[in-house]
């Protein structure tokens, strides 16, 4: 081998290995607030994929809790705050000087609509105060509401709603929303941030993985169907008629996250509110009998004669029986209210589904969409493989 041959290795080996050592080159900065949420949880797997659109990406992760052994593997800065506290929220988030871009996918619940907007709108508040001022290279801000823009607050549910099918441009309706209080916020807050661009994202009933979720569909029926095998019971549809054999859609938590991304790094989607739907439509009839296959347990189907049967008042007193499962079956442990929200479940299926349309969403460029029955059986089975179900 010639000298120069050789010392040509030399150099190009010192230079991969100076590489290696080099801290990495990041396009975009993401911070998730809401991390361990339904869609949070998608947002922290996708955005540090070596192919996702604006990358390569460095990820902050927001949540309340501590990090927990089901999301310990997403490949983000983890931070631990309570951003319904001012101080604690300025003090974590305001440390933050390279944030490019903000994903907004957190909520809180309260017993009233004008206390939703409060306190959500205070969550929000705090986060922009901290991060608006202390990151000067932030872009885009992406805000995730929901259907309920369209339908009214939960205490008015369906009742003050629009005619489906939903498009973007319905005007608000005349009800407290704490989804407008919201918007109003952001508009505002871009306003005095010049270049600083918004998109809002509008999903219906999602189905994704969170066992910390507040509406989580997917997951919830899954613990009834654990239940009602353990308990050698029939799993029953716990809803009305129109739910069982009318349609429905829902919405993927990974392609809400595919459409945050997207709108965060495409010039003809900046500034616009979006409905996000997987494109598809199914009966819970049909769907009941996947569920039913998968955990083993029989299909009790649908009767009328049955009346109104309430989640909330069947599921009261089986905190007990979830601990059994959790305990015989090796289960991450986990609290029946962390895993079951029966008060979503009711609402849901106690309600005709009322649709959407993607029209504007296709029109901007995003053509993502979601085969629902396979979604429905890829959650039920990460639902499985971290084992918060058996």
């Amino acid at each position: 081998m010639s000298w120069w041959w050789a010392g040509a290795i030399g150099a190009a080996k010192k230079k991969l290995d100076e590489d290696d050592n080099a801290p990495p080159k990041y396009q975009s900065v993401a911070l998730i607030i809401g991390v361990t949420g339904i869609v949070g949880n998608s947002l922290a797997e996708i955005l540090p994929l070596s192919d996702t659109p604006g990358g390569p990406w460095k990820v902050y992760g927001v949540a309340r809790r501590e990090r927990s052994p089901w999301n310990a593997d997403h490949p983000i800065e983890y931070i631990q705050c309570d951003i319904s506290q001012p101080d604690q929220t300025l003090t974590k988030l305001g440390a933050l000087h390279d944030v490019t871009h903000l994903f907004y996918v957190t909520w809180a619940n309260r017993s009233t609509e004008l206390e939703n907007c409060e306190i959500n709108g205070q969550m929000f508040q705090n986060v922009l105060d901290a991060v608006i001022p202390n990151s000067p290279s932030l872009r885009h801000v992406s805000l995730q509401t929901g259907r309920k823009h369209y339908l009214g607050p939960f205490e008015l549910y369906g009742k003050v709603a629009h005619d489906p099918p939903f498009h973007e441009d319905l005007p608000r309706l005349e009800a407290p929303n704490f989804y407008y209080t919201l918007e109003d916020i952001l508009f505002k807050a871009v306003e005095q941030k010049e270049g600083l661009t918004w998109s809002v994202h509008r999903p219906g009933t999602i189905f994704g993985f969170s066992p910390y979720s507040m509406m989580n569909i997917i997951g919830s029926l899954c613990v009834y169907a654990a239940i009602c095998k353990h308990e050698g019971v029939p799993f029953r549809f716990p809803g009305i008629k129109e739910a069982w054999e009318g349609y429905s859609d829902c919405s993927d938590a990974d392609l809400i996250a595919e459409q945050h991304i997207w709108a965060a790094v495409d010039e003809y989607a900046k500034n616009e509110a979006f409905n996000i739907s997987n494109g598809d439509m199914f009966k819970w009839k049909h769907f009941w009998k996947v569920l039913a296959e998968n955990f083993e347990v029989e299909d009790g189907g649908f009767d009328e004669s049955w009346g109104k049967m309430s989640m909330v008042e069947m599921m009261n007193d089986k905190g007990g029986v979830w601990d059994e499962i959790v305990k015989e079956k090796g289960l991450q442990v986990t609290k029946l209210e962390d895993v079951g929200v029966w008060w979503f479940v009711d609402m849901i299926l106690g309600s005709e589904c009322m649709l959407d349309t993607m029209n504007k969403s296709k029109e901007h460029g995003f053509l993502g969409f979601r085969n629902t029955k396979s979604s429905l059986i890829s959650w039920i089975d990460k639902m499985k493989g971290y084992k918060i179900v058996p």
